[in-house]
């Protein structure tokens, strides 16, 4: 025998298709351990004729089965999950009738019905049933049909209206001891086909299509919505719906958030007084606007319309009236006027008249005026022609697009996080977000929330001090710092400095500084452990309310999803209270002790960790404390006491957001709304704090801000200008599916920004010395090169033009190929900005037979023929070191163990930096200073390292001109 808890039974209850479960028994104690018993399957049961339903007497509240008792086994198959409603009489504390218990006996499929066995006594309550073995599934069981015989007892009546299908028999019988007990049956209702099959010919008479009806079927939630509101309107309506109110009875079932109010909502449905989908889109947002009981109907009606008539002579004055001011217009653009326009203001002037009507009339009276459509009107209205400018964004998206990526955002980050992107709820309507819940006290509580914050938005970014921001805390920062700018809020900055054997000062100053070099100022700069005395006061409050427990479960034994039980879950309050005080004082080791809260979270996960020991000294507050919360305890309660309005985080707290709400209410405090979003990642990085410490360690990069990475520290290092980042955060969009983007994307964002920002200079990557033989003078010529070719106006610097000169390598071929438009024996090159042509006069070799030299001579660009090509070149110059930085993995997903099996630290890329140590560099960015950025003409952007020195500058790659085709 194994047990089965009344949750359990409600599952079987609604996989054999119950409407309603109703347990005869004067107790109110629905959470009793019952038995099951499982018997060997039988052969299949035929289908059971129908019976002509008896007059069945009962409790007010009772619905009798409309086919009487089942002659042959009852048989039903396991379906959908359903809900367990206890009978209203019993909630009311009236009681129910009684009935002597009868056992069931199994027998073949087919048989008649056993004759009932007599009472015996039972020490604790119990439930005889015969069931199936289970098999795995997607709901971890799932009972196979087997066939049993069913004996009531004598002259008892089934309570129970049950939609199932005939193949698997559930017989339930509920004993209590001494031999007086009380049974709840389960029937089946012998003139349905199935559950499905009744639940698709359901839906389908309300007027969904059979697609529509099948797919609804796929949600069990909305199934049972429908079911019940269909059931309802049934009791009023009779068995046959007409389309009309069938339609908005799935809209009800579909749209409303709260079931509790459906009853309510589906009454005004059957009765007539809810007539349109304007009048029922009013209704559901006045019950999201007001989600506490009672509801004033007078109220309501009047902000939905109940009663309302718009008669057909007041539509036609409306539409009268709108014509008129636009009859002039409409006279001019005649049929190819916006009839839309009339449409929206002649509903907006009578908000519960009917669409269809409106717009007949507004067609009639159209015609009235411009009579039938000409051969003009038929015409179709030429579209503007596109600037040179739109058709090459047009072009640009459409390339992007069949790259495989997504075009990117049209809009603004501001833009999209001011507009309807986000659709979040105002400041002080926190009620009116899915799945908040609302107490008796939420009210009142949102109300202080508005006196102390005067409808102000407010958001916070809440990083742990324990690592350096990556590029997915971008997007984060963009996000919380963003949403507040473009509402005219504040967001706060706020450390979650829970675990201080993470925790370290750079990692404070760093975080900040990220914050800032995005364009970001907090309004305040807080800490968690700036309201551990407040946090400690009421995690002693949630354990006198018993809400939380002193366990000593070690951390293996709770790690996971589905850890054994708490044997201290239900230890009395005054012990854990006393516990918990020792846990404070010092007097329990690490891990002997923790503070769980009694809660289950959406993922599944039991119980909480609140508080956990730790004899770590405290950054901020040195040894105070040898307890410290968790982010779950931590983070709501923070927010709370900041009054945020919008706690915005990623997809992957979505589990917690149950638990954010829960806890509020349980402290009867403010509760915020959680709001998830999708994460932002990268192709060719890994961003885990574990896997960068791996690779330092391993002396696969420098530090956590070697420009190989992706941290934020990392991408400053290397040149990456924030307004780049904000831009790239932008294209990706307000999300809520996690995006995984490639790193040239970036790239591209980082190019569009420097190209304005970035001046022009020279340098020279691989040097190669040209002597000019016949140079025009007797010293260095000085040569005036713009900072901005495309915009003279961002001023210009000077580079000298002496007889020795120093071009890149590649720049020369002694053998040329077809095409090769570069410097050449015959093939001459102009030098940029100098005005000056070269052509090759000897070609010096060392003993290696490699180029170490060319002579040439020089004649001016105007006073000879245009060359083909022309080349950068330094005179002069400053010796620099150059380093070239490539992906530092081969793989898109270094992470993903089945494109690489041996892990992140196999895939590494052997030339993902490559170091130039004498390269050379015009005289004009000599005193340059770290983190300043070039475009050397070319080449690519460049941006000076830190590690440069008075006599030599470093240079970091940033990105290349142009986009590397090898990368797409």
């Amino acid at each position: 025998m194994g047990k089965l808890r009344p949750s359990r039974l409600q599952a079987l209850c609604a996989r054999a298709g119950c409407a309603q479960l109703v347990f005869n028994t004067p107790t109110e104690d629905v959470e009793r351990k019952l038995s099951m018993s499982v018997p060997p399957p039988p052969a299949r049961a035929p289908r059971h004729p129908a019976h002509a339903p008896p007059v069945l007497p009962g409790p007010e509240g009772l619905i009798p089965h409309p086919g009487g008792f089942p002659h042959p086994p009852c048989s039903w198959r396991a379906s959908s999950p359903g809900e367990l409603r206890r009978h209203p009489a019993a909630a009311a504390g009236r009681p129910l009738p009684k009935h002597p218990f009868a056992s069931f006996s199994r027998k073949a499929s087919g048989s008649r019905p056993a004759t009932p066995a007599p009472a015996r006594p039972s020490a604790a309550p119990t439930l005889d049933m015969a069931v199936s073995g289970s098999a795995g599934s997607r709901s971890g069981r799932f009972f196979r049909p087997r066939a049993f015989n069913l004996s009531p007892p004598p002259g008892a009546s089934p309570l129970v209206l049950l939609r199932s299908r005939p193949a698997a028999r559930l017989p339930i019988g509920w004993s209590e001891g001494g031999g007086a007990g009380h049974w709840a049956t389960l029937f089946p209702d012998p003139a349905g086909g199935g559950m499905a099959t009744d639940s698709l010919s359901l839906f389908t008479g309300l007027g969904l299509s059979e697609h529509k009806a099948r797919e609804t079927l796929k949600n069990e939630a909305l199934s049972a919505q429908l079911r019940a509101a269909a059931a309802q309107a049934q009791q009023v309506l009779g068995p046959s719906i007409d389309k009309s109110t069938g339609t908005l009875l799935y809209n009800v079932a579909s749209r409303l958030k709260d079931p509790r109010r459906l009853s309510f909502l589906v009454g005004y449905v059957t009765n007539k007084k809810i007539l349109t989908d304007l009048q029922l889109s009013a209704a559901l947002e006045y019950l999201r606007s007001h989600p506490l009981d009672p509801i004033n109907t007078t109220d309501f009606e009047q902000e939905c319309g109940v009663g309302v008539t718009v008669t057909p002579e007041q539509i036609e004055e409306a539409v009268e009236v709108v014509i008129g001011r636009h009859r002039e217009q409409l006279l001019r653009e005649r049929y190819h006027f916006n009839m839309g326009v009339l449409m929206g203001e002649a509903r907006t002037a009578l908000k519960w008249a009917d669409g269809k009507t409106i717009k007949n009339e507004v067609d009639m009276q159209v015609l009235h005026l411009l009579g039938p459509k000409t051969e003009a009107d038929l015409e179709k209205k030429p579209k503007a022609a596109k600037t040179r400018h739109e058709e090459k964004e047009l072009k640009t998206s459409r390339t992007v697009a069949s790259n495989g990526e997504e075009p990117v955002a049209s809009l603004s980050l501001m833009e999209q996080l001011r507009g309807e992107a986000l659709r979040f709820h105002k400041p002080g309507e926190n009620y009116k977000t899915p799945g908040y819940v609302v107490t008796p006290n939420t009210m009142p509580l949102l109300q202080q929330h508005m006196e102390i914050t005067g409808g102000q938005v407010r958001t916070r970014f809440p990083p742990e001090p324990n690592g350096i921001l990556h590029i997915g805390h971008a997007k984060a920062i963009n996000f919380n710092f963003g949403y507040a700018k473009a509402n005219n809020g504040i967001c706060f900055l706020r450390y979650d400095d829970t675990n201080p054997e993470k925790e370290e000062e750079k990692y404070f100053t760093g975080i900040r500084d990220m914050v800032e070099w995005l364009g970001y100022k907090p309004y305040k700069v807080t800490h968690a452990s700036d309201y551990f005395d407040q946090l400690y006061v009421w995690a002693v409050e949630l354990i006198q309310r018993g809400h939380a427990y002193v366990c000593h479960q070690q951390v293996e034994e709770i790690k996971g999803h589905n850890p054994p039980p708490s044997p201290w879950r239900d230890r009395p309050i005054e012990e854990s209270l006393l516990l918990f005080e020792g846990m404070k004082k010092g007097k329990f080791a690490e891990g002997e002790a923790t503070l769980r809260m009694k809660l289950v979270m959406e993922d599944g996960k039991m119980d909480p960790v609140a508080y956990r020991i730790k004899y770590t000294p405290h950054h901020r507050t040195g040894d105070k404390w040898c307890i410290y919360p968790t982010y779950d305890y931590t983070h709501c309660l923070c927010d709370s006491i900041e009054h945020i309005t919008h706690s915005l985080c990623t997809k992957e707290f979505q589990a917690r957001r149950s638990s954010y709400f829960w806890l509020c209410n349980a402290l009867d405090v403010y509760c915020p709304v959680q709001w998830e979003y999708g994460r932002l990642n990268l192709h060719y990085t890994v961003v885990s704090k574990r896997k960068i410490i791996q690779l330092v360690e391993a002396g696969a990069v420098r530090d956590w801000d070697d420009p190989r990475l992706f941290t934020l520290t990392a991408l400053r290092r290397r040149g990456f200008p924030p307004e780049a980042i904000n831009n790239f955060c932008a294209r990706v969009g307000v999300t809520v599916a996690q995006t995984t983007m490639e790193p040239h994307l970036l790239e591209a964002c980082v190019r569009e920004v420097l190209n304005d920002a970035a001046p022009r200079a020279m340098a020279v990557l691989q040097p190669l010395l040209v002597t000019i033989t016949n140079f025009p003078a007797s010293k260095a010529i000085d040569v005036i090169v713009p900072n901005f070719p495309a915009d003279e106006t961002k001023g210009f610097h000077r580079v000298p033009f002496s007889p020795t000169i120093y071009i890149e390598h590649t720049d020369f071929k002694e053998e040329p190929e077809k095409g090769y438009k570069r410097l050449a024996p015959g093939q001459p090159v102009g030098l940029r900005h100098a005005g000056y042509v070269i052509d090759i006069q000897n070609i010096i070799k060392n003993s290696s037979g490699q180029v170490t030299e060319l002579e040439v001579t020089c004649s001016k660009s105007d006073a000879c023929e245009k060359p083909k090509a022309f080349i950068h070149w330094v005179s002069e110059p400053a010796r620099c070191e150059v380093r070239i930085y490539e992906r530092l993995f081969q793989h898109k997903n270094p992470e993903d163990p089945s494109e690489v099996p041996g892990g992140f630290l196999s895939d590494l890329n052997s030339d993902s930096l490559n170091v130039i140590e004498d390269a050379l560099v015009d005289c004009s960015v000599s005193d340059a200073k770290p983190f300043d950025k070039f475009q050397f003409e070319r080449l690519g952007y460049f941006s000076v390292d830190p590690d440069s020195t008075e006599r030599k500058l470093v240079f970091n790659r940033t990105v290349t001109l142009k986009e590397d085709p090898g990368k797409l």
